[in-house]
């Protein structure tokens, strides 16, 4: 297994906001990082945002015009994933949250990869012991549950999975470090840690929106200045995505229960297109 002091070559796989995230975290810790994308031309766009958001990183004196240019230099668009994936120490998937998609992906991966690379998933509760069985190498494959915006939150989240391999728990461990992450490592369970307490609590909050407890705008406010939440539930699943929060949902609802079955007010948005911030409209308009 590789030692986390030897990981110099990384390789992410989605291009999106969780995937251009981790990029550019990957790339400030020093690792080498290629960003692929099944959509022509999507990982090229993400650099430039990652650009745009590391220089704004020096306008309010978080990061030097230096250290701005470094990370860039250690960034580039990959068009051949296999080709990437041969020469990576670290390939981490933040493909959306299909489980089909995954394995498929996995099985891909650990076949273009070399036997001692680190195989993580970004997946925010699919199961990471049903990811890694698809993949010739299942000891390797781990959780690496990030969150958004990646940059910024603190937390990186170590999913175990049934046959993940002890070094690569310590691995990742000092992968989050060097990334400036604290991390948690929990076993692989339905929802993990972090996402089935914050469905819970997401989702009784759109009960209550559509039961007119309250508005959106106190249900959040009450979360934050009570409870010192950062970010209300309905404003944070606006960030997330109504339509990942429904995937992830109904994922919890078959393995756990009616506790976690989808509001209804959550379905017709969904439906309707209301998926948040990335919509422009979700609990608020954007």
């Amino acid at each position: 297994m590789v030692d986390v002091l030897e990981l110099q070559r990384a390789v992410v796989v989605g291009a999106g906001t969780m995937g251009s995230g981790i990029a550019q975290v990957a790339a400030r810790a020093g690792l080498t990082t290629k960003l692929f994308d099944v959509a022509p031309g999507a990982a090229e766009r993400a650099i430039g945002r990652i650009g745009d958001s590391l220089s704004r990183a020096v306008e309010k004196g978080k990061l030097t015009a230096d250290e701005r240019t470094a990370t860039l230099s250690r960034l580039a668009a990959s068009a051949d994933l296999d080709a990437a994936a041969a020469d990576a120490d670290l390939i981490v998937e933040a493909a959306p949250e299909d489980l089909a998609l995954k394995k498929a992906l996995f099985a891909r991966l650990s076949k273009a990869a070399r036997p001692n690379a680190i195989l993580g998933s970004n997946t925010s509760s699919l199961p990471i012991t049903e990811i890694a069985a698809a993949a010739s190498h299942p000891e390797r494959v781990i959780g690496l549950h990030f969150f958004n915006p990646v940059p910024v939150m603190k937390l990186l989240e170590i999913v175990q999975g049934e046959r993940t391999d002890a070094a690569v728990v310590i691995a990742a461990r000092a992968l989050g470090a060097r990334m400036g992450k604290e991390v948690v490592v929990v076993r692989d369970a339905p929802g993990f840690a972090t996402s089935r307490l914050g469905i819970a609590i997401a989702l009784e909050a759109m009960r209550m929106l559509e039961e007119g407890v309250a508005s959106a705008e106190e249900i959040d406010r009450a979360m934050e200045l009570g409870y010192g939440h950062p970010m209300g539930p309905l404003k944070l699943t606006d960030q997330v995505g109504l339509d990942v929060r429904l995937a992830i949902a109904e994922h919890l609802c078959r393995e756990l229960g009616e506790r976690y079955r989808p509001p209804q007010i959550l379905r017709r948005m969904v439906r309707a297109g209301k998926l948040g911030k990335k919509s422009g409209e979700g609990f608020y308009s954007y």
